[in-house]
């Protein structure tokens, strides 16, 4: 299939009482009128629509599927937070049960009209969770690439590591190629996960109201959980597909794509039947 995507654009949500604007993109936008389903990937803490880089193309081509990358608040080219922001222990909740429905709505995607699928990665497999416990009718699938599904002290170490000033220059540096404020995001986002308040977040109690396929996804080697956020799920949902990665860290786009890429389509065809 052709390939044929739009340019990154602006999309305006009415959220918290103000007008945010979305950096939004559509990429195989024409599977929209093939009755393909629609994977919406949903960013890592620190990540944006341009730092998936080109898997979420590469993803919908081989499916194929439409596909639609947003930058939550505050992140790549969406509005910035202002500087001293703080974020509260509900934070991923908000980002699932206000901002999400919101973008959908205004980007206008019906999911009771085309089928749903969640891709998110770290904080976004976080959200994708929730949204899909809570939404249960509108999601067809979920992906969750690297999960948090509750607090370890593995995650806040790693995350706490990135607040030395040595390292977080480092970060920042590199976190100004993707967003318009890299600062303000780091701070309200590694603040919110080492606050003490947020030691005891969980969601495990929402995974079981889950209907839909789940595949869960993480490295033998992540640095920001342990095989447990995973198997949490297993666990609450015994139809749900685990899949270990060797040689595989935090990202699991990045470091195994091609494997991933397969077995998300292997697990797409067995769910809505063979997309070729």
């Amino acid at each position: 299939m052709t390939s044929v995507n739009a340019s990154p654009r602006q999309t305006v949500i009415d959220w918290a009482g103000q007008r945010v604007s979305l950096e939004t993109q559509w990429l195989n936008a024409q599977a929209r009128h093939v009755e393909r389903p629609l994977m919406v990937f949903l960013h890592e803490g620190l990540g944006s629509l341009a730092m998936w880089k080109d898997f979420p193309q590469q993803l919908c081509v081989a499916a194929p599927c439409c596909g639609l990358v947003i930058s939550r608040p505050g992140y790549g080219q969406s509005t910035p937070l202002a500087d001293g922001s703080r974020w509260g222990s509900d934070f991923l909740e908000r980002q699932a049960l206000e901002v999400l429905p919101a973008a959908l709505a205004a980007l206008g995607v019906d999911p009771q009209a085309q089928a749903l699928w969640l891709i998110g990665h770290s904080d976004g497999a976080s959200i994708a969770l929730i949204y899909a416990s809570v939404f249960s009718s509108h999601v067809t699938g979920v992906v969750a690439l690297a999960p948090h599904t509750f607090v370890e002290d593995l995650t806040v170490s790693s995350i706490a590591a990135l607040q030395a000033p040595a390292i977080a220059t480092g970060l920042l540096m590199r976190l100004e190629r993707y967003h318009q404020a890299p600062k303000p995001i780091f701070r309200a986002w590694s603040n919110a996960w080492l606050d003490p308040a947020f030691r005891d977040w969980s969601i495990v109690d929402r995974i079981p109201h889950i209907d839909c396929p789940v595949l869960a996804v993480q490295g033998l080697n992540d640095e920001y959980g342990s095989l447990e956020q995973i198997r949490s799920i297993g666990r609450a949902l015994p139809k749900a597909r685990m899949l270990e990665l060797a040689s595989c860290g935090h990202s699991p786009h990045r470091d195994q794509p091609q494997v991933l890429i397969a077995a998300i389509c292997d697990f797409l065809n067995q769910n809505e039947g063979d997309t070729q």
